[in-house]
């Protein structure tokens, strides 16, 4: 063979070769991995009746953690009282149930029934559960605010109203943070409905985890005016998936009930969404409107 054909083939299997490096080199990237992979929404009803009180623990599936809560309140419009929508865990340990619990403000005889929503993921890094209580008394108004530890942010919310058993309402429920901002922290407020002589404190809850990829707070208000419901829906922005919510009733003092607090999404499906609706619990003159508060993250 000629020193020419040597040196044409040569050339030939170099240039093969660096072809097929090239092609290595612009192959498609793996996806990135979603900020909360496993999210899904779990759901547990009560029994339908016309009983005073009712509870449920909505429980995540084995192996999963709960990031957010909701709840609703089906049949009695405006009629019930959430009292509580406790996640448990502690500030060393990640929550896995949400209890949530409802009184009827004044005696109703329809049936109605109560659904706790859970809203779980695969563990997060860092997941634990922080609380604040206010004072314990006899005033009209509490104030709870609770914080997220150093270095975490806000993944999902949670009160509980001690003492009260039906004669307080939760006005404002309101994660901080912003469009492009994560939520690190909780305000909960809270009025008596009706007077009530008793002694009463409110807690609140925050479910914590270490920096989520993606995590901000959207918002949606509903107009203002004196019609006795009010519905929003806060939806989380394109590519993102809803770890929890908020809610805040603005210029009702009290008079205004969150029935319905409740994320989509199912057990096979991420929530994106949470709608909250409210009804005036008696009867009241005045303009007032809601905002709902959704927590998101990168799908």
């Amino acid at each position: 063979m000629s020193e020419h054909v040597r040196r044409w083939r040569h050339a030939t299997v170099v240039l093969a070769l660096s072809g097929a490096a090239a092609v290595v080199v612009v192959a498609p990237a793996t996806p990135a991995s979603a900020a909360v992979p496993g999210l899904v929404r779990i759901s547990a009803v009560s029994a339908t009746n016309s009983t005073d009180f009712k509870t449920v623990t909505a429980t995540c599936p084995a192996g999963k953690v709960l990031t957010g809560t909701g709840y609703e309140v089906n049949g009695a419009a405006g009629e019930v009282i959430v009292d509580d929508l406790r996640p448990n865990g502690g500030p060393a340990t990640a929550p896995t149930s949400v209890t949530v619990g409802a009184y009827e403000a004044d005696a109703f005889a329809g049936n109605w029934s109560l659904t706790g929503y859970a809203i779980c993921a695969n563990p997060v890094p860092g997941l634990v559960r922080a609380t604040v209580t206010s004072a314990s008394n006899s005033n009209d108004f509490r104030s709870a605010i609770v914080s997220c530890p150093l270095g975490k942010v806000l993944t999902g919310t949670g009160y509980e109203l001690n003492g009260a058993t039906g004669e307080a309402v939760v006005d404002d429920f309101r994660p901080n943070g912003g469009v492009a901002a994560a939520p690190t922290a909780l305000t909960v407020e809270a009025y008596e409905a009706d007077a009530f002589a008793g002694n009463w404190s409110l807690t609140g809850y925050a479910i914590c985890a270490n920096p989520v990829p993606g995590l901000v707070r959207a918002a949606v208000t509903t107009a203002t005016n004196s019609n006795d419901f009010r519905s929003a829906v806060a939806v989380c922005p394109a590519g993102k998936v809803l770890t929890g919510a908020g809610y805040e009733l603005n210029g009702v003092t009290g008079e205004g009930v969150v029935d319905d607090f409740r994320p989509n999404g199912s057990s096979i499906a991420p929530p994106t969404a949470v709608t909250s609706g409210a009804y005036e619990e008696d009867a009241f003159a005045g303009n007032w409107n809601l905002t709902s508060y959704a927590i998101c993250a990168t799908a």
